[in-house]
């Protein structure tokens, strides 16, 4: 038999000529027409060669199969064991692999491993879930990347939970179109995080006020993002914010004296538990007496209550009246007006000056908004506020 003069050979021939014997040996298996004997012969060689010193004769063997349906299964698990210069050709493309073994190498955390894994082509949800969870951020960015991975938007809620403060995972998320706005939201808040760690890091600021100008900026950014969110999905984003302990009153009185009447609104049905309906009802009523009641059941700060009833009645009389139709940034006019009325009730020295940072904030834009328009030669178009009619998509 040919596999038995094989066997014999092998012995003595040196490691370069074991590799080029053993490849013709691979190869022969595929594709010529042995007999059952032949080939139940060769593939015991094959699976005896599994423990030749030599990594070369090792990787000829991987080398020939790596794209085979027709390879010994057994020997390609065994390759794909193997150090990682050997196992390589059939991790990145062996179909023999089914998505439990490829689940088992994700797990040993071999990051080579990993990424070749994450580069394969039709890789099922499965295994991009086990990718997901436990491996390296250069992995999961080659996850992303690839155009043929099935992606569940779970295993994409868990790479932003373990990477999205990384600048690559991030952009490559953002540009996605099928992101839903609450992931969206999700990696704003860890590019917060990250750059209240990176001033502090510097020394720039101390960790309390780079923790504050932090969350102030990401406020910021989740109102403009809130504004740019179908009305359908504003509920859900909403709940997220909840849950991750981001719906606070500092956001809820931006989105007000933004103009965004949707996202107060749909915040206040999640914070009391009540219907949307409802909540609308009471903001329309012209005595407050139950704005008031539903203020208290959304458990909001008694400190600013006094800020949110001056936007509502601010609002009511048209204070948004001539400013720009969007719900992405502080009204001048409203915040203005609204510290005012809370100046001269006296109310507390920490709602005033959060009120002052606003004004500032508000100056700011409307100043460099006039700056660009000059520029621009164009003056955009204005429109008529009301509480009724405010209630446009966020």
């Amino acid at each position: 038999m040919i596999v038995r003069q094989f066997l014999q050979w092998v012995r003595a021939a040196r490691p370069g000529e074991r590799a080029e014997a053993t490849s013709a040996l691979a190869r022969a298996y595929l594709h010529s027409d042995l007999s059952t004997d032949d080939l139940a012969a060769a593939e015991g060689a094959m699976i005896m060669l599994l423990d030749d010193p030599s990594p070369l004769v090792r990787q000829a063997m991987s080398d020939v199969f790596a794209s085979s349906q027709k390879a010994p299964p057994v020997v390609v698990r065994a390759l794909a064991d193997d150090q990682f210069e050997v196992a390589q050709p059939l991790i990145e493309r062996s179909p023999l692999l089914c998505d439990e073994d490829l689940v088992e190498l994700v797990a040993a955390g071999k990051p080579q491993t990993q990424l070749a894994i994450a580069q394969r082509p039709l890789l099922t949800t499965t295994v991009a879930a086990a990718l997901a969870d436990t491996a390296t951020a250069e992995a999961c960015l080659a996850l992303l990347e690839n155009g043929d991975a099935q992606i569940t938007l779970r295993a994409i809620e868990r790479i932003i939970e373990r990477f999205g403060h990384t600048a690559p995972i991030r952009e490559n998320l953002l540009d996605r179109d099928d992101l839903p706005m609450t992931m969206r939201q999700a990696l704003l808040s860890k590019l917060s995080q990250t750059l209240a760690g990176f001033v502090t890091a510097r020394q720039w600021l101390v960790p309390e006020h780079a923790e504050y100008a932090a969350r102030e900026a990401c406020e910021k950014a989740t109102v403009a993002l809130a504004a740019e969110t179908p009305y359908e999905e504003i509920g859900e984003l909403v709940r997220h914010l909840r849950q991750s302990g981001q719906l606070t009153a500092g956001m809820l009185l931006r989105a007000i004296l933004s103009g965004n009447v949707v996202l107060f609104e749909e915040a206040l049905a999640e914070l009391s538990d009540l219907p949307l309906d409802r909540v609308g009802s009471h903001l329309e009523d012209r005595n407050l007496a139950g704005f008031r009641a539903l203020y208290g059941k959304a458990e909001l700060p008694e400190l600013a209550y006094p800020a949110f009833r001056a936007a509502l009645v601010a609002l009511r009389e048209g204070a948004l009246v001539g400013e720009p139709r969007d719900a992405a940034r502080l009204k001048r006019r409203m915040v203005e007006r609204v510290l005012d009325v809370c100046t001269e009730d006296g109310a507390e020295a920490t709602l005033l000056a959060l009120l002052r940072r606003f004004a500032v904030e508000a100056a700011r834009d409307e100043a460099r908004m006039f700056c660009n328009d000059l520029v621009a030669d164009s003056v955009p178009p204005a429109a008529t506020y009301r509480i009724a009619d405010a209630r446009v998509a966020a």
